[in-house]
């Protein structure tokens, strides 16, 4: 089975969770694995799951994409649900009122923008996995970026009454300054 059959698959399991929330999920909507068009890589508020609205779509599908960074099956469920709840309610609102009300009654809980399954939807959730099985995805991870240097000026300081300045290496090459009090400045690697 793919990614793809998986997701679809669990959307059509999910479908009577909204119908008891008196709610539809629209019948022309693609789940696919895929990464969000912004923050899919940040390091804070990494988006996981997104949805994009029918009208923006030629043939008037929703599109909803769930990052290739989950590979937990029960994570991939919990941010379908989410984004399936965008689909019902419609993207423009956000998680403002509507998006709310169909998302506490499906079971979400917390704050909204994150929002989590409930202990009785992660019960459904549990039990649909058990019956499709594990999400066929391996995660795909980033190495972690090396810090970028702060600053490339160097501390350079006068040993007679502590005035310091900051210089580049470049000038470090030329020739140490002079302090304003006439002694020579001295520079400490660190």
């Amino acid at each position: 089975m793919t990614r793809e059959q998986w997701l679809n698959q669990l959307l059509d399991a999910l479908r009577p969770i909204f119908q008891g929330a008196d709610a539809e999920v629209p019948e022309h909507v693609r789940v696919s694995c895929g990464w969000p068009s912004k923050a899919a890589t940040a390091r804070k508020n990494r988006r996981i799951g997104e949805c994009w609205d029918k009208e923006q779509s030629s043939d008037e599908h929703y599109e909803i994409f769930v990052s290739p960074i989950l590979s937990d099956s029960l994570a991939v469920a919990d941010t379908l649900v989410h984004e399936l709840v965008h689909a019902c309610v419609g993207t423009k609102c956000g998680h403002r009122a509507p998006f709310r009300r169909l998302a506490l009654a499906v079971g979400l809980e917390g704050e909204m923008r994150s929002s989590s399954a409930g202990e009785d939807l992660l019960l459904v959730l549990k039990e649909l996995i058990k019956q499709l099985g594990p999400y066929p995805h391996g995660e795909i991870s980033f190495p972690e970026k090396e810090k970028k240097q702060s600053t490339r000026l160097l501390k350079v300081e006068c040993p007679d009454c502590g005035y310091t300045v900051r210089t580049t290496r470049k000038w470090l090459e030329v020739g140490l300054p002079t302090c304003c009090c006439g002694s020579a400045m001295l520079y400490q690697e660190t």
